[in-house]
């Protein structure tokens, strides 16, 4: 290892130059690859905490009508679920961690002394906050079973619909007239970025009990039911399960599917994870490519080696050295001047991703969106890998040539 070592520096000291171009072109497919995996972890990172922020392992049920007969029915009947049938419902569907119902407004007056906001008012069923991800900031609570239990005249605001209608004043214990009619701010929620979203986004909506939206509203039936499963592998088979109770009450067809049609998030969510992969898989590739053109400038460098010791080489193999011995010290010399430009690469590539973590994220939109990149230590072997697998071969190729030449030909080499 010492004489290969000296040989590398002694080939690096006659062709500075040269031996730099090759480090640097090394170093920057380093850099490029370690980059462009590096965002792509970071994105895939991000887009699941987006794609989670509506919640984890739930299916959302909308009502809508029948296109199977069944039993002396025509297609086209509409199911609407009661209000007064979720506690039945949910009863016979033990498996599940919970069933949720749903209801909203497309736009209501909500008032705070003189401003007025047309907003969106959702009333929902225990507990829609935990498996929705709506979660207070320090000081408030979302809504509680004896808020529904007791119809009380409470709210919960969107973060963004809270900024609008009280600014920077904290809206906990304030009243808000909804409808005209006073409701207590008992949240507001985190700030959260979400990428799913049906009926518009949480940042925008306000949130009252159920049984309160009912007396309030006049609102008999459900809009959507939200089912929860603490195992999403069975997420399918709960669907199925809804769908079958939901029928067995309201005297359908349970295998028609669009009476009920169903947002499975769980799977929504496990495409995306492909996608981030094939996403990862394609920046992988090109920063790969980008490294194979610096194992080129190392391979053509070899060869200019291995040219100028054909003297060198032909004394040996005169002496009786074997091929082993000829072409194992240009393997590692080429492996060396890889390693070399990789090490450079990596240490750039780390500071620079460590530098872009202290980028805040909060207010942009691309960054909330994007990510910021993330090493991984499957990152940096998967890097090293390649380094290591490009570096041995920009070394045996040339040394194969200088193998495989002529001892009498190589004596007589100027």
């Amino acid at each position: 290892m010492k004489v290969i070592f000296h040989l590398f520096l002694q080939s690096a000291t006659l062709g500075r130059k040269r031996a730099f171009l090759t480090i640097a072109a090394i170093a920057w497919g380093t850099v490029a690859i370690l980059l462009l995996l590096s965002f792509g972890e970071g994105l895939k990172l991000q887009l699941g905490r987006n794609s989670r922020a509506m919640g984890e392992n739930i299916g959302v049920m909308w009502m809508s009508e029948t296109t199977k007969a069944w039993k002396g029915t025509n297609p086209g009947r509409p199911i609407r679920v009661r209000i007064d049938d979720l506690a039945l419902l949910k009863a016979r569907l033990p498996e599940l961690e919970s069933l949720i119902g749903e209801v909203n407004n497309s736009r209501t007056n909500l008032t705070h002394g003189r401003k007025t906001v047309a907003g969106r008012v959702k009333g929902v069923s225990y507990p829609y906050g935990e498996a929705r991800k709506q979660y207070p900031v320090a000081g408030g609570r979302f809504l509680s079973p004896l808020d529904e239990a007791e119809r009380r005249r409470v709210i919960f605001l969107g973060n963004e619909l809270a900024e609008d209608i009280f600014g920077k004043e904290d809206p906990v214990g304030k009243t808000l007239l909804v409808a005209n009619a006073p409701f207590t701010v008992i949240g507001v929620m985190q700030r959260k970025t979400q990428m799913g979203a049906y009926s518009g986004m949480d940042k925008d909506h306000s949130i009252i009990p159920i049984t309160t939206f009912k007396a309030l509203f006049g609102r008999e039936t459900v809009h959507n039911l939200v089912i929860l499963v603490a195992d999403p592998s069975k997420m399918k088979d709960a669907i199925a399960r809804t769908r079958e109770v939901v029928a067995a009450k309201y005297a359908f067809d349970p295998s028609d599917e669009r009476a009920l049609p169903t947002w499975d998030t769980v799977e929504s969510q496990r495409t995306m994870g492909k996608m981030t992969i094939g996403i990862q898989i394609f920046l992988g590739i090109i920063g790969a490519l980008t490294l194979l053109i610096g194992g080129v400038g190392v391979a053509n460098i070899m060869y200019a080696v291995v040219k100028e010791r054909t003297r060198e080489i032909g004394v040996k193999m005169a002496l009786g050295a074997k091929a082993g011995w000829i072409t194992w010290p240009f393997v590692m010399e080429g492996l060396s001047y890889t390693l070399v430009g990789g090490a450079a690469g990596m240490l750039i590539a780390t500071l620079m991703v460590l530098g872009m973590s202290f980028i805040p994220t909060e207010g942009n939109q691309v960054m909330e969106f994007l990510g910021t990149p993330k090493l991984s230590l499957p990152i940096g072997v998967a890097t090293a890998s390649i380094l290591g697998v490009i570096g041995l071969l920009a070394g045996y190729f040339p040394a194969r040539r200088a193998a495989a030449v002529d001892p009498a030909s190589t004596l007589r080499y100027e």
